[in-house]
């Protein structure tokens, strides 16, 4: 079985983000890290190759500057290569766009079954990207995966819900985006890391995906801060409190 499993690289959430004052995005210079959603993927996708008896983990990213500090860790994990789409004019880029060059990269895999991605980032929370790649690429898809397993070309999910989970069956090819705790990801060994290290990653611009002249599809004009929080109103209970409290929600149109 081959795997893709879609992983974003992300600043430190340890640091503090900043933005560019110029641009309003996210700087992203530097080390860049695995993001931890992701993680999740990684894990699922070598334990789907481990119980089909063979296969591969292929790692599919879109960073600046050629960053593969975070996709290191993947490999590290025990991915055997990536795909990294590195363009200085996909800095800012929306999630549609960031759907269509991830989908693009995808297709120079060969032989996938199965695609995986987390249910959103930890720094965009947009979690529209998997569902967009799967129209792309014209794939059926699963979303908020809690267990997976595949056998006789079919994919089988657990799919978490508010009340439990829905069973959902699909044909592979398919993307099915897990959640997280969906299994626990195992630390890189010390032979894992060297080993990646030398493990490829082929770096492709948009030129070499085919698509120059792609729009970012969003621009920022201006970020201003958040209002501060307003002072609370007490309610003084004098024996009609509930009804004081009634009345307020009432007001505000909550019921």
């Amino acid at each position: 079985m081959n795997v893709v499993v879609c992983v974003k690289q992300i600043p430190d959430p340890a640091v503090p983000g900043e933005l560019d004052p110029s641009t309003h995005w996210l700087k992203r210079e530097g080390k860049l890290i695995l993001d931890d959603s992701d993680a999740y993927g990684v894990e699922m996708a070598l334990q789907l190759v481990d119980a089909a008896g063979g296969g591969e983990v292929t790692l599919v990213s879109m960073a600046p500057n050629g960053e593969t500090s975070g996709l290191r860790t993947a490999l590290a994990m025990g991915a055997a290569k990536a795909v990294l789409v590195s363009d200085d004019s996909l800095k800012g880029s929306d999630a549609l766009t960031t759907a269509k060059v991830l989908a693009a990269a995808i297709k120079r895999v060969e032989g996938a079954d199965l695609v995986l991605a987390a249910t959103e980032s930890s720094d965009g929370y947009t979690g529209t990207v998997p569902e967009q790649i799967a129209a792309l690429l014209g794939l059926p898809s699963i979303t908020f995966a809690k267990s997976i397993a595949v056998a006789d070309g079919t994919v089988k999910v657990e799919r978490q819900t508010e009340a439990g989970y829905d069973e959902c069956e699909s044909p592979v090819p398919a993307l099915v985006s897990v959640t997280a705790g969906v299994v626990e990801p195992r630390y890189p060994s010390f032979k894992g890391i060297m080993a990646a290290k030398s493990k490829p990653v082929d770096t492709v611009t948009l030129g070499d995906l085919g698509l120059d002249g792609l729009d970012r599809g969003q621009e920022i004009v201006n970020v201003v801060p958040a209002e501060e929080r307003q002072a609370g109103e007490i309610v003084e209970d004098e024996g009609d409190g509930h009804l004081k409290i009634v009345a307020f929600l009432e007001k505000q149109k909550v019921i």
